[in-house]
């Protein structure tokens, strides 16, 4: 650590390797690749994200920008929005829920899988 303190060009590239690593772990794609199944569309505006969660499935801490969900399998669902209390909610099928930008996690508390799209806005 001495060698990197007195070099400042080191010490400034080791900053921002480390908040780079920390802000890619929080997006879920990578995070819960076994949840966020498949990336349907990538752009400079959106990216629409096909999600399934089991039942007893837990989603560590992550974040999305502002982001429309819509339900393709229904399910019950606890959600802990950062330094708030845990929520339960039933999903339906055919329902639109618009979110803003959060951090959270998340667990399937219900008995059916639960199927989302999720259309994260990126402007």
């Amino acid at each position: 650590m001495k060698t990197l303190i007195k070099n400042p060009a080191n010490f400034i590239i080791m900053v921002i390797i480390l908040l780079s690593a920390s802000a890619y772990a929080q997006d879920p794609v990578p995070l819960a690749p076994k949840n966020y199944t498949k990336v349907l569309l990538d752009n400079e505006f959106v990216r629409v994200l096909q999600f399934e969660m089991a039942p007893g499935d837990v989603i560590p801490w992550h974040s999305h920008p502002n982001h429309v969900a819509y339900v393709v399998a229904a399910g019950k669902i606890e959600i802990t929005d950062k330094g708030q209390a845990p929520v339960t909610m039933d999903v339906k099928v055919g329902e639109a829920l618009f979110l803003p930008a959060v951090t959270h996690s998340g667990k399937n508390v219900g008995k059916t899988t639960i199927k989302l799209i999720i259309t994260e806005i990126k402007k």
